[in-house]
């Protein structure tokens, strides 16, 4: 027996003295209504109305009972609420603020239809951490290691005059010992790829190539490392499509391959589960792992 449907029949009929205008109420046809009260009264042992051709009128038992069933009715009601604005409520997403609003936008509303309010919350890597552990964010998009990664970017280096070479190498920014730093040439990291698994690798095909230390440069955002390279001919480390949002020139690193790993992170493992699935491919785009399918067209 529904308990909860069967109370609220209850209820309902007998505060409009009525099964016509109670089941009007409870928004169920009359003659269900009837059921609910008949198979209440069978699971409580008793009569809860004395029934004229007019009149639902409660017993003494029903009087009794009453208060109970409409606690019920009310907890059960509360719940329902409760539900409702737990399913509207965001589903903060802490992302890589290198993701582009309109890839973000599209990712928003996969999410919708799929029964979650996702709400981006672009931010650089260890900040996207914080916020996962501070559960300012239900799940984060954490930067690991290619290998561990469910989303892979592939990065090279890119420059405001095209290249005449299809690869470039580092080494080729080698300079004399001789030759004022301010000829050197750097290659620009932005705060997205200031991680070990990127950064340490290159940083050692600094030293082994014998570049000076500051020709690897750590920028303080992605803008002001694009100002960089815009005004000279340094090197900007980042993804081709950054590149080509840009308007840089793109091309992949010769003695290295360097590639942003992303996978998702959640307190709840079930909150990491969509992000992984349904909305793997939107999420992919938003990364630039994969490219937005007009493009690809």
């Amino acid at each position: 027996m529904d308990l909860v449907g069967a109370c609220r029949a209850f209820v309902y009929v007998s505060d409009r003295g009525s099964f016509t205008l109670g089941a009007a109420a409870a928004r169920i046809p009359q003659p269900v209504a009837s059921r609910r009260v008949a198979a209440l009264e069978k699971h409580l042992g008793a009569r809860l109305f004395d029934r004229t051709s007019r009149r639902a009128t409660l017993t003494r038992f029903g009087r009794d009972m009453l208060p109970s069933a409409r606690r019920l009715v009310d907890l059960a009601e509360s719940m329902e609420h409760d539900a409702q604005r737990a399913r509207r409520a965001p589903f903060g997403l802490a992302v890589p603020d290198v993701c582009p609003t309109r890839e973000l936008a599209l990712l928003a509303a996969q999410g919708r239809r799929e029964g979650l309010r996702l709400d981006p919350r672009p931010a650089p890597p260890g900040e996207r951490i914080h916020l996962l552990r501070s559960r300012e964010v239900r799940a984060a998009v954490t930067a690991v290691p290619s290998g561990e990664a469910t989303w892979v970017v592939p990065l090279g280096v890119a420059a405001a005059a095209e290249p005449a070479v299809a690869v470039a190498y580092v080494e080729t920014l080698r300079v004399g010992r001789t030759d004022p730093p301010a000829g050197a040439r750097r290659v620009w990291i932005q705060p997205e790829d200031d991680v070990p698994h990127i950064r340490d690798p290159l940083t050692r095909i600094r030293d082994a190539v014998g570049l000076r230390p500051g020709q690897v440069a750590v920028a303080a955002s992605l803008a002001s490392a694009a100002a960089e390279v815009l005004a000279s001919a340094d090197l900007l480390l980042c993804s081709r499509r950054q590149a080509r949002e840009l308007g840089l020139h793109w091309r992949p690193v010769g003695e290295i391959r360097l590639e942003r790993g992303y996978d998702v992170s959640a307190d709840d493992a079930g909150d990491a589960e969509p992000l992984r699935g349904a909305l793997h491919e939107s999420l992919g785009r938003c990364l630039g792992a994969l490219e937005p399918m007009e493009e690809i067209r």
